[in-house]
């Protein structure tokens, strides 16, 4: 009997950068890594072409100003191959590619979701528009992948309870080999924000936060902040603005972020809205505690007291507040946090598990 070689097509409407290598870049290394040892051929639609790191051994197909659905309908009429999984990634769910995707190449389509969700929810006409693409074209996917149990919960929100024997929960992961675990502790603290910088991460809030702080804690409190992105002017010129400007250093992007968490003891992270945050495992496994807020996935890592402090979102007098105490040296957190992510939430377990959905 002939053997059917496994051909994956995976979509992903991730662009490529070799300034920002993040969690995820690994993770297509690996899975595709992973995919070649075990005879699995994969096909990548990214938006651009990549060469940088692991990129070059990949076979990608860029979508060269088309959407990466686009891009991939009209490759897969082209070639004709025979495709016995789709994955996609960063991509609209239950839209009318899935139905089309599912008639044309019969695959088993799994749909994995890092979308997060508006602070107070859809409104009305897209909750319910939402609900309508669940009843049409749920059924066209084969597995609803959640990156951590609030996803999952949104996701039977969004489309309907009737996707809830297909779901499954697969934790992202980090390789945490490369991350330096902080040696030891500053007096006083050194905090970072690490963060794309958008409204929806809430920096704007945490400059409010710093500028209600008592005038001898702010004199010399330094927040150094990696990251860029489309809320870079406006950060900036409210830092102006509430007189926070000494405050924070703006460093942009880093490849190298793995190797800076060690030169800190605090992570802030006060963001609306999340799904399940590399860059909170990644702080946790450099030994570094996070303050937070309780959205998205954020307490299904960061516990109260233990690894860190939760926050309320969009309320800077209690962020000042933790960060007050946080300074005097009142609040503490236990020393070794390294090893629940090292255990549960390593990059080789999400392939492993990624793994599993195509086996």
């Amino acid at each position: 009997m002939a053997i059917i070689k496994k051909h994956i097509a995976i979509l992903c409407d991730y662009r490529l950068l070799p300034e920002r290598i993040g969690g995820m870049d690994h993770f297509f290394w690996r899975f595709d890594a992973e995919c070649k040892a075990r005879g699995i051929a994969v096909d990548w639609f990214f938006p651009n072409a990549a060469s940088h790191g692991y990129y070059e051994q990949l076979k990608i197909v860029p979508a060269e100003g088309k959407s990466v659905e686009e891009s991939f309908l009209f490759y897969f009429h082209d070639k004709k191959h025979h495709y016995s999984h789709i994955i996609t990634h960063f991509l609209g769910l239950c839209t009318s590619f899935f139905k089309m995707a599912k008639q044309q190449t019969q695959a088993k389509i799994i749909a994995v979701d890092h979308n997060p969700r508006p602070l107070a929810g859809y409104p009305i006409k897209k909750r319910l528009k939402k609900r309508l693409k669940g009843v049409v074209y749920s059924r066209y996917v084969d597995v609803f992948v959640g990156v951590s149990k609030y996803t999952v919960r949104e996701l039977m929100r969004d489309f309907g309870r009737q996707i809830q024997s297909k779901t499954v929960v697969i934790y992202n992961g980090i390789v945490i080999e490369n991350i330096e675990q902080r040696a030891a502790t500053h007096t006083p603290p050194r905090f970072v924000v690490v963060s794309h910088l958008r409204k929806s991460k809430g920096i704007q809030d945490l400059m409010e936060a710093v500028n209600v702080l008592p005038e001898n804690i702010k004199k010399d409190l330094k927040i150094d902040v990696y990251g860029e992105g489309p809320y870079d002017a406006t950060l900036k010129q409210l830092a102006k603005t509430i007189k926070v400007d000494k405050n924070f250093v703006f460093k942009g992007s880093s490849s190298h972020i793995s190797a800076i968490y060690c030169q800190y003891d605090y992570l802030l992270h006060p963001t609306h809205m999340e799904c399940f945050s590399l860059t909170i495992l990644e702080s946790l496994a450099a030994n570094l505690p996070v303050i937070t807020t309780p959205v998205g996935g954020n307490t299904e890592i960061v516990e109260d007291g233990v690894n860190g402090f939760i926050v309320p979102v969009q309320q800077p007098e209690r962020l000042a507040g933790i960060i007050e105490q946080l300074w005097k040296g009142r609040k503490n957190n236990q020393e070794n946090i390294r090893s629940k992510i090292a255990s549960e939430f390593n990059i080789d377990t999400m392939v492993e598990n990624h793994i599993k959905l195509v086996s």
